[in-house]
């Protein structure tokens, strides 16, 4: 990070917070400085969905959610937004008729937006978005460790003969060498499975889990150990399936499943990895349709709110 002068959101004395333009927590856009360490980006996309569609409104309502969020962040005891300049870079275009071009033009607009070494934060849209970010990534760092947050394990192979949809993203990326065999997790898996060859499929294609039975049977503290673990210093790809929270504080999504992680486990996880080299991030499968009271907004954008925060710099000890 250089010298220039950091824009953060406005003072919520002065500027109410339910007034204005939404961009994320009320950030600036990314027209409006110099240049980002971190932009927020959405993608507005839902075609590769295969049951309830509606995730293409979920950044619009993530960022309308994120506006009672406020600079300083006690959990983690950093200013994230005064660290380092965060903007919100706007939406994506990606075609929702055709999902192959939809994919490459994400992969161009990453490509774009972190091609100055800006670290991307992605809204979706469905968790198709998750492959072309990764091969971002991977073209910037090398394999990354994939750390897959999700109800779902989504290294299936097609959907309907579709190679590329919301259920196939990490098995496309394993198989083009764009992740880390040795450091990709899923955290929070559970609820039925087509066959047991399902996990030894997963297995092959280079993840480990740490299920949410297991975390609930081990604690909390155990699978933190577990996942920072497994993940060492490699570089870290985290990808955010909203399903992987309990319908209970996730009621807005499109596959949901019952026994999940309540929102404070998982933000407890999440605020964990600001020991690890975090390269981008997606937060998706927000459903605003089947919202209640922003009850999955809400989440979705504390989410973002403590990955910002644990990409925020420290002094050195």
């Amino acid at each position: 990070m250089s010298d220039r002068e950091i824009v953060g959101p406005p003072d919520a004395s002065i500027n109410p917070r339910y007034a204005g333009v939404a961009t994320f927590a009320r950030l600036p856009r990314l027209d409006q400085v110099s240049a980002a360490d971190i932009a927020i980006v959405g993608v507005p996309f839902d075609s590769g969905v295969s049951y309830r569609p509606g995730a293409r409104f979920g950044p619009a309502h993530i960022r309308e959610s994120s506006r009672l969020l406020r600079p300083y962040n006690p959990a983690q005891d950093v200013l994230p937004f005064a660290a380092q300049q965060v903007a919100d870079a706007g939406d994506v275009v990606a075609n929702p008729f055709n999902i192959l071009e939809a994919v490459g033009q994400i992969e161009a607009a990453a490509g774009e937006l972190s091609a100055s070494g800006t670290r991307l934060v992605t809204l979706g849209g469905d968790h198709t978005i998750a492959l072309p970010l990764i091969r971002v990534a991977a073209r910037r760092h090398g394999p990354v460790a994939v750390l897959h947050f999700d109800a779902h394990l989504d290294t299936w192979d097609t959907y309907f003969g579709a190679p590329i949809t919301h259920g196939t993203p990490f098995r496309r990326a394993s198989e083009e060498g764009l992740i880390d065999l040795t450091a990709s997790t899923h955290v929070g898996t559970r609820g039925p499975l087509y066959t047991d060859e399902d996990l030894r499929d997963d297995e092959r294609l280079g993840f480990a889990i740490i299920s949410s039975v297991e975390i609930q049977d081990e604690g909390l503290p155990r699978a933190i150990q577990r996942m920072l673990g497994r993940l060492g210093d490699r570089p870290v790809y985290l990808s955010v399936d909203v399903d992987v929270m309990d319908p209970a504080h996730a009621p807005g999504t499109g596959t949901p499943e019952a026994g999940g992680l309540t929102s404070r486990e998982l933000l407890a996880m999440i605020r964990a990895l600001r020991a690890v080299n975090l390269v981008g991030a997606d937060v998706v499968e927000v459903a605003p349709a089947y919202d209640s009271a922003q009850i999955t907004g809400i989440a979705a954008a504390h989410v973002v709110y403590e990955i910002v925060s644990a990409m925020t710099p420290r002094p050195a000890a």
